[in-house]
């Protein structure tokens, strides 16, 4: 595991890996959600209100199904509302797999806790005490909020000068190698030397040279030397 990364088992024998979104990804989602939700509200009103009682009727009507199934419908169509898809989120199941209906019915039905008793403190607190930044709606429902990773091309490891390397690792150690290359470009140069520093005595080197090694050897793993 690299950072907070978690890696899940298919019966196929094939890991999923999955990163779990934190509260900074999150709350910027759900503040991009609550605008769009206030637009369509706002909007509603507006209109309806000239229709006199009806109108008042159809109102409220559209208040309940926004507020309570504007992110089930995304999720279950698209696996994360515009909000999250904004910043790369999606919303499974804790193994990996799409959520269904009932699974975001039930997350979103706990909203109703997780906002106790103000400003959603309980959700907020819920995601700090948690590895895997869940609220309490996640708990129950068995669901989390990850990053929507698009899958490694081969071609962004390959090096001008990528040396032939004696490979001799395990296949856990040689995962995190790859899933050390993937994840590079969203990494600072600091933290890419900080963890690249912690395999100094196993690559013989440090900091940037230790980057370089380290990438020369996925992409040795790849076949793209």
């Amino acid at each position: 595991m690299i950072d907070n990364r978690f890696a899940f088992e298919t019966p196929e024998g094939t890991d999923i890996l999955l990163t779990p979104a934190g509260l900074g990804a999150r709350t910027m989602a759900f503040v991009i959600d609550l605008l769009i939700r206030g637009c369509i509200i706002a909007a509603a009103a507006t209109v309806l209100n000239l229709i006199g009682d009806f109108g008042t009727g159809v109102y409220f009507l559209i208040l309940f199904i926004v507020e309570w199934f504007y992110p089930v419908l995304f999720e279950i169509y698209k696996g994360s509302s515009p909000g999250k898809s904004m910043y790369g989120l999606v919303v499974v199941y804790d193994n990996g797999l799409p959520i269904s209906l009932p699974g975001s019915l039930l997350r979103n039905l706990f909203r109703s806790i997780d906002i106790l008793p103000f400003a959603y403190l309980t959700g907020l607190i819920s995601i700090l005490c948690s590895k895997r930044f869940k609220r309490l709606g996640d708990y129950v429902a068995g669901t989390m909020v990850v990053y929507h990773e698009k899958p490694l091309k081969i071609d962004e490891l390959q090096l001008s000068a990528a040396p032939t390397l004696a490979l001799n690792m395990s296949l856990a150690e040689q995962q995190a190698v790859i899933a050390f290359a993937e994840r590079s470009n969203q990494l600072s140069q600091d933290r890419q030397r900080e963890l690249a520093n912690n395999l100094s005595e196993f690559l013989g080197c440090k900091d940037d040279e230790a980057i370089t090694k380290l990438k020369s050897m996925a992409a040795n793993l790849l076949g793209k030397a």
